[in-house]
């Protein structure tokens, strides 16, 4: 049998979910030499600098840590391991560093910023992740190893998410663990993930329920009652359409978070504003 391959890597991510990714490759005895992650960020009432997710787990497992793409070069790292960073690479760096990306779709399907969030909402069945060479197209590059997943009914945008990175940690373990699989060139046309934007997740009533019920399951999906601006946090795919709580035939809405207010059932919500008959949610 042959002995496993473990390369000196530098890590490129920043959010929750580039961690896991990060720990597997440690787990799996890769040297991971630097991690690469976007600039500290002032939260909260008091300002005070919060470190990346990728960053604070880098310092936990005692790995140097860098704001600075261009510190990658010099470390004698033999391949860049890139999720979800959220920064475009520079070809000098590309040039002297091969890098991998773990991209969360199927490629060239979704390329771009926002993936997952796009798969869902455009109600593909299913998805997945491509271990592609990195070059400075937008996604472009060919693909190492692609990994499908479906899209279940009724999974949320987290579930789907928590799939994927589990998708991710596997594929990269069993690629980077021996010689890297033959490229080959994407095939298709391509469709981009531009980043969300609070409209994309305004709900549209009249799209009718299956598009309201992808936005709701995806997270952050909102309305509005009164002129005031209602998060919308779960629903049910049943309902006649004749009711403020069913405002589409298919769909009835659970859970709410009114503007300044805690999560409530809608039924609680509706139970204190007293609404007039014909009231809606728009």
């Amino acid at each position: 049998m042959t002995a496993p391959v473990r390369r000196r890597l530098a890590f490129l991510g920043t959010p929750a979910m580039a961690v896991p990714p990060l720990q597997a490759l440690v787990d799996a005895g890769h040297d991971v030499a630097l991690v690469i992650t976007r600039v500290d960020k002032r939260r909260g009432r008091g300002g005070e600098l919060s470190p990346s997710p990728v960053k604070a787990a880098a310092l936990e497992l005692g790995i140097p840590v860098s704001h600075r793409v261009d510190d990658v070069l010099g470390q004698g790292v033999e391949l860049g391991v890139v999720v979800a960073f959220g920064q475009l690479i520079k070809p000098h760096v590309l040039a002297e560093v091969p890098m991998v990306n773990s991209h969360f779709s199927l490629l060239p399907r979704w390329r771009g910023a926002a993936p997952v969030e796009r798969a869902l909402l455009a109600g593909d069945a299913e998805t997945g992740v491509c271990l592609m060479h990195l070059e400075e197209g937008l996604d472009t590059g060919p693909v190492y190893d692609t990994v499908r997943a479906p899209i279940g009914a009724r999974v949320t945008g987290d579930e789907l998410r928590a799939t994927l990175v589990d998708v991710a940690c596997e594929q990269l373990v069993r690629c980077l663990g021996a010689p890297l699989p033959e490229a080959r060139p994407q095939v298709g046309e391509p469709v981009y993930a531009a980043k969300l934007t609070p409209e994309d997740l305004h709900i549209d009533w009249a799209a009718g329920a299956a598009a309201a019920d992808r936005q709701i399951r995806l997270g952050g999906a909102w309305t509005t009652f009164r002129g005031r601006r209602m998060k919308v946090l779960a629903a049910e795919p049943v309902g006649d359409g004749m009711s403020l709580a069913s405002p589409v035939p298919g769909l009835t809405v659970v859970s709410v978070q009114p503007e300044g207010k805690a999560p409530m059932l809608l039924a609680d919500y509706l139970r204190g504003a007293r609404p007039d008959p014909g009231e809606r949610l728009e």
